[in-house]
């Protein structure tokens, strides 16, 4: 509880006024013996309110959060903008794939929170006893684009050119959310490019990466001629590095991104506060800024009629993708 200028009651120095003013009140009798311990009692349980209700409003302590890699830049930004609000708080951030974290978690890892790039791994954590299913909350989406380097050497033009025989092409490993993702992008052009489409682009395949920022990282340096990764991947200082094909909505695949507290978290008031930030305006403006969707609720729709894919233009070196929060699906990886 706090004044309208923001600043804390001092409940022990109104506990004492309350005291001293009872005191002077005039009485006889047996009101006499009776009301200091009345007041005495009365004041036990206002200094007693006083410190539950501090402790209930200061947020202060270590936070371990277990995130997807793909959110390792968001996630940066958001835990120093929390740090910064909350002076007494300090968060320990250790990412990698969903698949790793959700093992080392089960393992028995200390965290306090877990932050997935889909909801497969969050279940598996949850069926480990280690999360509770009513407290996920999805904070974000995101999409998936392809990506080529900036000079586009395999003058690679749409998905469909994934697989033309010769191409270099590297895709996160199989087990991890991204590749899960692509691998129903990639099923679902069966109507365009033929029913053994997935199989000719895993063809091209050269490298499978542990993570999507892998993936990123090795046709940036032009050690492949494309990757698939999320879109919120293709944005800040690697921007100079890339080309990015859009990937037709109807084709794309919503990501889900499920958040929850560890059920034996250190922290767990701290794990509680810091995800209810996510659905902050600060929160989800720092997520935009990072190429992430705002959390969506999918209305079931049937997918439209095959058409062929348009030929989509990469975009200029240095020029991140346009975000696009729209997507026909949201298979789970």
């Amino acid at each position: 509880m706090a004044t309208s200028d923001g600043r804390r009651p001092n409940w022990i120095a109104k506990a004492v006024e309350i005291f001293i003013a009872w005191h002077k009140i005039p009485s006889c009798g047996w009101e006499a013996d009776m009301r200091f311990p009345a007041i005495a009692h009365l004041l036990v349980i206002i200094v007693f309110s006083a410190t539950v209700v501090s402790a209930q409003d200061v947020i202060a302590g270590n936070l371990t959060i277990y995130a997807a890699t793909s959110l390792t830049d968001a996630f940066d930004a958001l835990a120093h903008a929390y740090e910064q609000s909350h002076p007494d708080v300090a968060i320990r951030l250790n990412f990698a794939n969903s698949a790793t974290l959700a093992a080392q978690i089960a393992a028995g890892a200390p965290a306090d929170v877990f932050a997935s790039a889909n909801e497969f791994q969050m279940a598996a954590v949850i069926e480990n006893g280690r999360a509770a299913e009513e407290q996920v909350v999805i904070f974000a989406h995101n999409r998936l684009i392809v990506i080529v380097p900036a000079d586009n050497p395999a003058d690679i033009r749409s998905v469909g050119d994934l697989a033309v025989d010769g191409v270099l092409l590297v895709l996160a490993a199989s087990g991890t959310p991204i590749r899960g993702y692509t691998d129903a992008m990639l099923a679902s052009h069966k109507a365009e490019y033929g029913d053994d489409f997935s199989e000719r682009v895993r063809r091209n395949l050269v490298s499978e990466e542990r993570n999507v920022r892998q993936v990123v990282a090795r046709v940036a340096l032009g050690e492949a001629d494309a990757g698939v990764v999320y879109q919120s991947d293709a944005r800040g200082a690697v921007a100079s590095q890339l080309g990015v094909i859009p990937i037709d909505a109807r084709h794309n695949q919503l990501a889900s991104y499920p958040i929850a507290p560890l059920s034996d978290a250190a922290a767990p008031g701290l794990a509680h506060a810091f995800i209810k930030y996510l659905g902050s305006a600060e929160a989800l403006r720092i997520l935009a800024d990072y190429g992430f969707c705002a959390p969506a609720i999918l209305d079931e729709a049937e997918t439209p009629e095959a058409r062929p894919e348009p030929t989509i233009e990469p975009t200029e070196a240095g020029a991140p993708p346009e975000i696009n929060c729209d997507a026909a699906t949201s298979e789970d990886g």
